[in-house]
């Protein structure tokens, strides 16, 4: 009898979850090894093996780059595929066909079909037990493989070089902008992470780049040359321009290598225009290749691109904006961002990070701006405590008095919501867990929880 859907979360969340827990240990590397996944998949026929892969790497954008190529694809009428990490709401999110989630049902059968292959390799003396990242990326890809998609677009989960998606041999690889961030496995400078992430690179196949810091595009170009690997550098050989821009999105200008493209983007921020011009490279790399994607489906695909919890407008008067910045460099293009689409008087951050991160970086960011301040906490096992977070708010001077603590996210969001005139701006920030909570309050989602995961205070 197959499992049910509860039933195969369950069996999944008792592997190995490092998305769950922070490295104990600088440079945990041996966490992240190819074998395991390479030798799963050979047991079940190798369904990466395919053609029409895009491999997405990066620190920022990379998922909202990868729905963008995805869109674009679905537009100019190829079946596709869509594995990304990690989700909002439900796992199903994670494995998406033709731009939806699979079903319970089809997450469940996928479970199954791959269960017996991870016991046969957990007992192998070259392989081991699978990861849960290793385990949902083998669901994906037999997934794509039973559907024969046409464009499959893979997005990386962590760094790029051991990442287990890193099997495949794409059409194009891209690479969206590297900063700061896992430093305790990738490295310790933008250098080190941006070599990481070029592990991607595959011989012969194009990389497109988007705009990078100077020591990020020297470790990539150099990966590039030594793969003999065409770059695309987005900045250069892509250009895009913002002709007007609001709360409801942005008129695009992109002038890529095969033509010009004027759009109306759904997603805010000056940087989903470079990544909007990243996909673009990306899709015209798609056509080099003989795939028939022309100026209308580009178009057509980045104006129907869905991707929430990035920059997302929830609701008006208050304005109340999630975003799942989770570094400082994404906290400080976030607030710049906020300036630019989304007038308003006072800012009240509800802030919720993980406790891997570099919190004292991004809580100077947004002390600089923040009015008022309510420290919360995701369920999620990594996230930091509000007590925490508070006295991190306090550290920057910031009143007493304008910092708050609740424990629950939902609470949060009320509580600002209150404390808010009608042209104040609330904004749910700090990593994407906090965000989704946020969603899930406010637009009466339905959570997805697993109770023995959660911190011992919010059992």
């Amino acid at each position: 009898m197959p499992a049910s859907y509860q039933d195969s979360v369950a069996r999944l969340l008792g592997l190995v979850d490092h998305e769950r827990s922070a490295p104990a240990q600088p440079r945990q590397k041996r966490i992240y090894d190819l074998r395991n996944v390479e030798r799963l998949l050979a047991r079940l026929g190798n369904p990466h093996r395919r053609r029409g892969i895009v491999h997405v790497a990066g620190t920022k954008g990379k998922g909202s780059t990868a729905a963008m190529v995805e869109s674009i694809a679905g537009a100019a009428g190829y079946s596709t595929g869509f594995y990304s990490s990690p989700h909002l709401h439900s796992f199903c999110e994670r494995i998406r066909r033709d731009g939806k989630p699979v079903s319970r049902d089809r997450f469940a059968a996928l479970t199954d079909a791959v269960w017996p292959h991870h016991i046969d390799n957990a007992a192998d003396p070259d392989a081991g037990p699978a990861t849960l990242f290793e385990y949902l990326t083998a669901m994906g890809f037999r997934c794509f493989a039973e559907d024969s998609v046409n464009v499959s677009v893979i997005e990386v989960g962590l760094g790029g070089r051991l990442d287990a998606t890193n099997v495949v041999t794409p059409e194009v690889s891209v690479i969206t902008p590297v900063s700061l961030d896992h430093m305790a496995i990738l490295g310790d400078t933008i250098g080190e992470i941006a070599a990481d992430k070029a592990g991607i690179i595959k011989p012969g196949t194009p990389v497109v780049v988007g705009p990078q810091f100077p020591e990020a595009m020297e470790s990539i170009s150099r990966a590039a040359t030594a793969q003999s690997a065409p770059v695309i550098c987005v900045g250069d050989a892509i250009t895009w321009a913002v002709e007007e821009a609001s709360a409801e999105g942005q008129l695009l200008e992109i002038h890529g290598r095969r033509d010009a493209y004027r759009l109306r983007l759904p997603l805010l921020g000056d940087f989903q225009g470079a990544n909007a011009a990243t996909a673009v490279g990306a899709a015209e790399s798609l056509a080099d290749a003989g795939y028939v994607i022309d100026r209308r489906a580009i178009i057509a695909g980045l104006e129907s691109v869905e991707w929430p919890g990035r920059m997302e407008v929830l609701a008006r008067e208050p304005t109340l904006v999630v975003d799942g910045a989770h570094n400082d460099h994404s906290v400080a293009t976030l607030l710049a961002t906020l300036d630019a689409y989304v007038p308003h008087r006072n800012l009240i951050v509800v802030a919720g990070f993980s406790r891997d991160k570099q919190v004292d970086a991004m809580v100077e960011l947004l002390a600089q701006r923040a009015h008022r301040v309510i420290a919360t906490r995701s369920r999620h096992p990594r996230s930091m405590r509000p007590a925490e977070i508070a006295e991190q708010f306090l550290g920057q001077s910031v009143p007493a008095e304008r910092v708050g603590i609740t424990t629950h996210t939902d609470d949060a969001i009320a509580e600002a919501v209150a404390s808010a005139d009608t042209d104040d701006l609330v904004l749910v920030t700090g990593s994407l867990f906090a965000v989704a909570e946020a969603r899930e309050a406010v637009l009466g989602i339905e959570p997805e929880t697993y109770p023995d995961l959660l911190p011992p205070d919010l059992r």
